[in-house]
């Protein structure tokens, strides 16, 4: 009976392997995909074993992001005795399969499911150029996007049973997703608005339980940013206010959808409405739903989660800064909102009693999800060819343009003893002095802390090196530093970059 339960399965399973093998494909190259965020979080696993603290390649405490990733790719390194950056595509295909079983294992619970549904779903989870794109890198949203589905299971056994062993799994991982990343606190928002919602417990025991989720949830990252405050002054590291406006974080978060649905960025004026149309969409969902005490299904638990999430991201870029909003960013809402939008289907086909009109709604529904996959398999083709055929590698340090470049190649291979010691290294890209020669080194100040440029120009003596192609616009640049400091060149590469030294 146990053995005939999991060949149920069996085509989960397949899709799970498939899901394993396409992220091997995208990282067959170049190996997994290596970003400035890829680097704090290898360094800091890589310090975890080598002295015992979380502290990033410049031998400061990981304060910019949360603990919990770092420290899962530390405790791997430490069984296996490998580099995250060696071991990182297989452990990301292992949790893509993980992610594409758990997708498979909720739907197989939908109230109607479908097989064909199933399998329409699995496949467009497979080619989701976001979610490939995730997996492909080492990076912190490839655990909290699977730490969000688990959410989704436990959650949903508290709905059902309201006990408070079954709210303690659902908050414990919820607190673990906190410590993931930051954005988890919508999984601690996702559970508290379906607790309040909820009619099926009294209001003393449910004002009970709202504390006990509460707490446990936000236990752990408490603990994180207090160890931070007191570790760097700051709870989440140095933030700059947004630069852009609430209207403008709306359209972008809608070409990403726009680009979800297979539209081209010709059409990106339907951006705006289409984000409208989507988040109001989750608010109608969500109401009928408690209107019709339907709050316990994976359906519903989806639709809420891709509501808070989405307007958290939204609303949180319009008061801080950080990356302008794109498919990364949302990659942790792409099945919910699959979902969402397409369970309906079901109930509709459920509702219909005339066979024939019921077999025509399922055509034209197949028809729709057939061309949407098409688009995600001719995005992922077009990524196959310039990244892998071509022979390029996923964008990063890893990628031809760093492995094939001289000031690269330099990198790997610089004697140290040319830079004295007790004299800083500064550079507009820390990441990759690090990652290509094992160096520690300090950023040049950002242009938004006018203390911090006035603290580095009364340097009387440092070392930098600067990067061209990799030019931030929010730290100061080298024509900046050059009407300040007359900089002696040591090394030049050209249209890459150089070498400096500056001494009073």
């Amino acid at each position: 009976m146990q053995l005939s339960r999991y060949l149920k399965n069996y085509d989960t399973f397949i899709a799970a392997l498939i899901g394993f093998v396409a992220v091997q494909i995208f990282c067959s190259y170049s190996g997994i995909g290596i970003s400035p965020d890829s680097i704090m979080y290898t360094s800091a696993a890589r310090s975890l074993n080598a002295n015992g603290t979380l502290q990033t390649f410049n031998h400061i405490p990981i304060v910019d992001f949360p603990v919990f990733y770092p420290l899962f790719l530390g405790s791997i390194m430490f069984v296996t005795g490998t580099d995250p950056v060696v071991y990182g595509a297989i452990l990301n295909g292992l949790m893509f399969a993980a992610l594409i079983y758990t997708s498979g294992w909720i739907m197989h619970r939908f109230v109607p499911s479908s097989r064909v549904y199933k399998w329409l779903m699995l496949v467009a989870i497979i080619l989701s150029p976001a979610l490939l794109q995730a997996y492909s890198y080492l990076w912190s949203e490839t655990l909290f996007i699977l730490e969000t589905l688990l959410f989704l299971v436990a959650f949903r056994q508290y709905l059902l049973k309201h006990t408070v062993k079954a709210l303690l799994v659902a908050a414990l991982i919820a607190a673990i997703s906190c410590i993931t990343r930051y954005a988890a606190v919508t999984i601690v928002g996702t559970g508290g608005l379906l607790l309040l919602l909820d009619r099926v417990l009294p209001l003393k025991k449910k004002t009970v339980h709202i504390i006990i989720y509460g707490f446990t949830c936000i236990s752990l990252l408490v603990c994180n940013l207090l160890f931070n405050a007191f570790m760097s002054g700051t709870t989440t590291g140095p933030r700059e206010p947004s630069i852009t406006p609430f209207s403008k974080n709306l359209y972008y978060f809608g070409t990403v959808m726009c680009d979800w649905m297979g539209l081209t960025p010709d059409q990106y004026f339907l951006a705006t409405p289409l984000a409208i149309i989507i988040l109001v969409g989750f608010i109608a969902a969500l109401a009928y739903n408690y209107y019709r005490r339907h709050l316990n299904s994976f359906e519903n638990l989806a639709i809420t989660f891709a509501l808070v999430y989405g307007l958290f991201i939204i609303l949180s870029s319009t008061f801080s800064r950080y990356e302008r909003i794109n498919h990364r960013l949302l990659a942790p809402i792409y099945i919910p909102a699959l979902w969402g939008y397409t369970s309906w289907g079901l109930l509709l086909l459920k509702r219909i009693a005339n066979i024939n009109t019921r077999r025509i709604v399922a055509a034209v529904f197949i028809i729709l999800m057939l061309g949407f996959v098409t688009k995600e398999y001719l995005i992922d083709k077009a990524r196959y060819n310039d990244q892998i055929a071509d022979e390029y590698g996923n964008p990063g340090y890893t990628d031809n343009s760093w492995m094939e470049s001289p000031f690269a190649g330099y990198l790997k291979h610089i004697d140290k003893n040319m830079f004295k010691p007790g004299i800083t290294i500064y550079t507009d890209a820390h990441e990759a002095v690090y990652f290509f020669s094992g160096m520690s080194s300090y950023l040049v100040p950002h242009k938004f802390f006018k203390k911090d440029i006035a603290k580095f120009y009364q340097k009387k003596r440092f070392y930098l090196i600067w990067f061209k192609n990799l030019e931030n616009p929010e730290l100061i640049n080298i024509k900046d530093i050059e009407k300040v400091k007359s900089l002696k060149m040591i090394k030049d590469f050209g249209d890459e970059g150089a070498i400096y030294e500056y001494s009073e």
